[in-house]
């Protein structure tokens, strides 16, 4: 538990109800987060770590921004849901155990532990693509080799090539970290191309970080139901 301590005592300095705990839940962990977690959101990159950038716009940045969008819609519908990074800061400082001299694998390793220890029904990771074709556009799913991976990627993808007006197909992704070391069903989500000047608008643009944002909750609700894992959020007073 020391090893994600330290990050949660922080993301819940950053925000009062970081950890969202609506309807009846009976496991409450001794740090005061209640279990289980629905849906974790992992923001990638932050701090030293830009990701990529066009100009003085930084994924980070577009990263974080649509990530609280995220959290804040998911937590309206009574999920469970814990984000990793409400602030621009690498999580790479938070990983004290990790006897590591890459900067970059301890960040990994951090975001990681934190999945590994909480185990939620779900593991959202939000980035931004880039391509040297600029003409590439559109949104990405990568996702683990196991069916409820699949169908969560599925579902994102379907969702979002209906908002970018797209037609692509989920992807495996064979050789990301995340995806290879976390039991819980988990996808990376490419929310859109930098390199195009189309999605650029549509990532850096309030109006279309809400869209995109509502369209992922929304995925997620539809994922989580087709399971049969939770009933929607909104109903589950009622049980």
């Amino acid at each position: 538990m020391k090893r994600w301590k330290r990050s949660v005592k922080m993301m819940l300095t950053g925000l009062a109800a970081m950890i969202v705990c609506l309807g009846s839940l009976q496991n409450t962990h001794a740090d005061g987060i209640h279990l289980p977690i629905d849906i974790m959101i992992d923001v990638g990159h932050g701090g030293i770590d830009s990701g990529t950038t066009y100009g003085s716009i930084e994924e980070k940045n577009i990263n974080l921004q649509i990530a609280m969008k995220v959290y804040k819609m998911l937590k309206a519908r009574g999920y469970n849901v814990l984000i990793n990074r409400t602030g621009d800061y690498a999580l790479s400082d938070d990983n004290e155990w990790l006897h590591s001299r890459s900067r970059h694998i301890r960040d990994l390793a951090q975001r990681k532990e934190l999945a590994v220890e909480i185990v939620p029904q779900v593991l959202i990771s939000l980035h931004v693509n880039w391509a040297k074709n600029r003409r590439e556009s559109g949104p990405v799913i990568l996702y683990q080799k196991r069916g409820q991976s699949y169908l969560l990627a599925h579902v994102l993808q379907q969702k979002l090539n209906g908002l970018y007006q797209s037609n692509e197909t989920p992807r495996t992704g064979k050789t990301y970290y995340l995806l290879n070391r976390t039991e819980s069903p988990a996808v990376i989500v490419e929310m859109g191309f930098l390199s195009n000047l189309s999605d650029r608008a549509r990532l850096t643009n309030p109006k279309g970080q809400k869209e995109i944002a509502d369209t992922i909750c929304e995925a997620v609700r539809e994922y989580l139901v087709l399971c049969g894992n939770l009933h929607d959020g909104e109903k589950r007073d009622a049980h």
